[in-house]
């Protein structure tokens, strides 16, 4: 396979040179280190460097790769880097940008994920992180509010949201279940009154023509994009064995009811389950990394969430911390090896969260590129969006809970939480403040405040 042009490059825009393997190689690298703001900010990014700064993609090409990304369960940016890598340099190209997008929010999260668990009874320490959590609160809420108010767009959609914050909040019904009831609820519903049930397409609107793209708008799919059924059978085999090979040698060598293998288990079943983002797992790895298993406890998933708001990556990283301090707080390695036990779990963990979106792209980006129509995936999709926004507020009042009462109901309501708290919702909400700036800000207050003396 040549790395230096994108294969096809004939088949590309004439008026653009050919983007070779190791300049977009150079781009992906940059990416993961400066994807902070969440899916919205990342795929902003991706829009204002590859379609109108450096033209390597046309606007519809681009959203076309999102529309897609968006009917997949796991993190759309990503997936949409692991796409147009794929589009341009074959399976490489795919699995380089996908991977580059990750790593180095990983190496950031165990590294700050080791700080935390090692020094995080420290005064300064503590002080930080006593003023992101209702931060944290705040931007949860905020989600809840962002992703409603582009979801519920009538009765329908209202009902569903309202039903799945009942079965979640009062019932405690499990996650995947509200995915699925959502799903068949959307399926019939986008029959029987499919007006009701559409779902925008897109992050933006097409704009004014930028000048010609590499991979235009009428470039015609390269031959690697083109679906096989000997192509689909090979990734299924791949994928398989990708994910067989490390889950039997943990059975073979720890067990299957070891730490480990339960971590693999439990996030491949999460890594197919985020639908709406990494807002919408979050209360099923809440229901088994800390109610289930007992991996860490709510108070660190709070801490977990803030740190990953606060590096690059996809949110649903935070999956690396969980890792990170149950294999730490486990001893998976054994007393003296604490830290590789918990680097060892947060690598896992990765590997098996991010595995299945690599083969959603690699194996459905054929079928997507065969049609430039719209996917028919939406009504299950909007449905599913909907009963998300319940699921959210309910994490918003879970988080709420355990930060202005961190003792329970019993104990004492914490002021000074409740003042950084409606702090970040005023910056969030009226003055449109990034989530990196409330962070910082909280932060600091929360260390002033413990400083000082409440």
């Amino acid at each position: 396979m040549t790395h230096g042009t994108a294969p096809d490059a004939d088949n590309a825009s004439p008026a653009l040179a050919p983007v070779s393997f190791w300049e977009a190689f150079v781009f992906w690298l940059k990416l993961g280190f400066i994807s902070f703001g969440g899916p919205a900010g990342q795929i902003a990014i991706m829009h204002a460097e590859l379609v109108e700064r450096r033209r390597w993609i046309s606007e519809k090409r681009f959203l076309h790769a999102l529309n897609y990304c968006m009917v997949l369960p796991g993190p759309e940016a990503q997936q949409l880097a692991t796409y147009i890598g794929w589009l341009m340099h074959r399976t490489w190209g795919g699995i380089v940008a996908g991977a580059l997008f990750v790593l180095p929010s990983l190496g950031l999260l165990v590294a700050l994920s080791w700080v935390y668990i090692a020094f995080g009874d420290l005064p300064v320490v503590a002080g930080l992180f006593y003023g992101i959590k209702p931060a944290v609160t705040a931007i949860v809420l905020q989600a809840a509010h962002r992703i409603g108010s582009r979801a519920l767009q009538n009765r329908w959609l209202w009902g569903i949201a309202a039903a799945s914050f009942v079965a979640i909040f009062a019932l405690n019904v499990p996650f995947p279940i509200i995915v699925v009831v959502a799903a068949l609820i959307g399926y019939v519903g986008g029959r029987m009154a499919p007006t009701q049930f559409q779902l925008g397409g897109g992050d933006g609107k097409v704009t004014a023509s930028l000048g010609p793209a590499w991979i235009d708008d009428d470039t015609p799919t390269p031959s690697h994009a083109q679906f096989r059924w000997g192509r689909l059978a090979r990734l299924a085999l791949s994928g398989a064995a990708l994910w067989l090979v490390p889950m039997g040698l943990l059975t073979a060598s720890v067990g299957w009811h070891h730490t480990l293998t339960q971590m693999g288990w439990f996030f491949t079943k999460a890594a197919l389950l985020t639908f709406g983002g990494a807002y919408a797992v979050l209360p099923y790895v809440y229901q088994g990394a800390v109610g289930h298993y007992g991996w860490l406890n709510p108070a660190q998933m709070i801490d977990g969430l803030a740190l990953g708001e606060t590096t690059p990556g996809p949110l649903i990283m935070v999956v690396a911390f969980v890792a990170f301090i149950g294999g730490y707080v486990k001893a998976v390695l054994g007393p003296d090896a604490l830290f590789l036990g918990g680097a060892l779990a947060a690598v896992l963990v990765t590997w098996f969260t991010f595995l299945p979106s690599f083969l959603f792209i690699l194996a459905g980006g054929p079928l997507v590129e065969s049609t430039h129509n719209d996917l028919h995936f939406t009504a299950p999709l909007t449905a599913i969006t909907a009963a998300v926004v319940g699921v959210i507020l309910n994490l918003a009042l879970f988080f709420g809970y355990h930060v202005l009462w961190p003792e329970g109901w019993a104990g004492q309501f914490d002021a000074g939480s409740a003042l950084i708290a409606l702090g970040a919702a005023v910056a969030l909400f009226r003055f449109k403040r990034s989530v990196m700036q409330v962070i910082g800000v909280c932060a600091v207050v929360g260390l002033m405040w413990q400083m000082w003396g409440r």
